[in-house]
């Protein structure tokens, strides 16, 4: 049997061998849970820098010509128009014609009791006739007169003054007659008519109210022709040379929703109205059926010529800042690449591109604020980054 210094000896070594061994292990622990952290760490501080790249909506442009219209209020007035004002003074004895009223031309519209007028003419009357009457006489003393020259009863001086008178009193009838003949045309304006075809629109007047003569205050009447309507339009400059005269138009009136009036346009001003930037443009529509009124509010659309093709954006795409207007695009390696445009029309919710891009750009729509030329983009809809490794997530928690 061993004895007992030889077994201390043995346990001695066991012990030893077992503390290295125990050691040797916790190492072994250690270095692979500290490599296995820094593994963690770089792959999530990998997973952390992918989710931080955002995800856009790309598109490419759309190249088909879109049809547009510019939409323009305007004011209907009637085609023609007659402010009717009375010519001669006196007190209104009727009127024939009230608002609304269908009149055709010549019709009496209000007749006038002028009897200042009537003195007037009878005093012009009288004094014709009596110049009438002076001039008589001067011609019968100048031919008594030719008849005496030859026997020397009648001096040549006496003569010609029996001449000068004959013709002055000849010209005294002659003013006379062209002021009777001015009082009996003024007479006429006693009866107030009608000029043209068309309604009465406004009747300002009554039986018995003092009339003055010329343009002072309110019209009597006013007659308009509606069976045609004119609608003026102040159309913005840079669309003045897409609008011609000829070009066809539609409006809409509130009182008709959902009804179009064909309009077309015939006249422009061909000026620029340098306080809006404006030209005024009339157009004509037509109006027997009578359903649109004088002084409305419309509608007006034009339809505005288009390119076949053309190069389109959503309006969102665009980016407005002190560099400009700018859309931002997507290269084939999924880089960020801005473009300075510039616009050719406004669309609405599209925009068509004059120059900066083409039908081949991949064009971010919306896109997020801060974006900078060069960032790294997904796209939506193309494969998503890995997800978050399980493991990774078990290691946070335990942390």
């Amino acid at each position: 049997m061993p004895s007992e210094p030889v077994r201390s000896i043995v346990s001695r070594r066991k012990l030893y061998t077992a503390g290295m061994l125990t050691a040797a292990v916790a190492v072994i622990v250690v270095l692979m849970g500290i490599t296995t952290r820094k593994m963690a760490d770089a792959k999530l501080s990998e997973w952390t820098e992918d989710q931080a790249v955002p995800t856009v909506a790309v598109a490419a442009p759309d190249t088909h010509g879109r049809a547009s219209t510019l939409d323009l209020p305007g004011r209907l007035e009637a085609y023609t128009q007659a402010q009717i004002y009375a010519r001669v003074s006196g007190y209104l004895k009727e009127w024939k014609a009230d608002i609304g009223a269908k009149v055709k031309s010549g019709d009496l519209l209000a007749e006038i009791d002028a009897p200042d007028l009537d003195q007037q003419i009878m005093q012009a009357d009288a004094a014709l006739a009596s110049a009438q009457a002076n001039s008589k006489l001067s011609d019968a003393t100048l031919q008594r007169g030719q008849q005496l020259i030859t026997s020397g009863a009648v001096s040549k001086q006496d003569l010609d003054q029996r001449g000068a008178d004959a013709s002055n009193k000849q010209g005294l009838v002659r003013a006379a007659q062209a002021n009777l003949d001015r009082l009996r045309v003024l007479e006429r304006y006693k009866r107030i008519t009608a000029p043209f075809d068309g309604l009465v629109t406004v009747r300002t007047t009554d039986v018995g109210v003092l009339i003055n003569a010329g343009g002072s205050g309110p019209p009597l009447f006013v007659v308009s022709d509606t069976s045609r309507l004119r609608v003026y339009v102040n159309v913005p400059q840079s669309f003045v040379p897409t609008i011609l005269v000829g070009t066809k138009a539609y409006l809409t009136v509130p009182e008709y929703p959902g009804r179009k009036f064909s309009a077309t346009v015939e006249a422009s001003a061909q000026a620029v109205d340098v306080a809006s930037g404006t030209t005024r443009m009339l157009l004509v529509v037509d109006n027997a059926a009578g359903e649109l009124m004088t002084g409305d509010f419309a509608n007006v659309s034009f339809q505005l010529p288009h390119p076949e093709m053309a190069v389109n954006v959503p309006a969102s795409a665009l980016i407005f800042d002190r560099d400009g207007l700018r859309i931002a695009t997507v290269d084939s390696q999924n880089r960020v690449v801005i473009k300075t445009v510039t616009i050719a029309r406004d669309l609405g919710r599209t925009i068509e591109i004059g120059s900066g891009i083409t039908a081949a750009d991949r064009v971010i729509d919306s896109p997020p604020d801060g974006i900078q030329a060069g960032d790294h983009v997904h796209i939506a809809g193309e494969p998503e980054s890995p997800r978050k490794p399980e493991n990774l997530v078990r290691n946070e928690q335990r942390d």
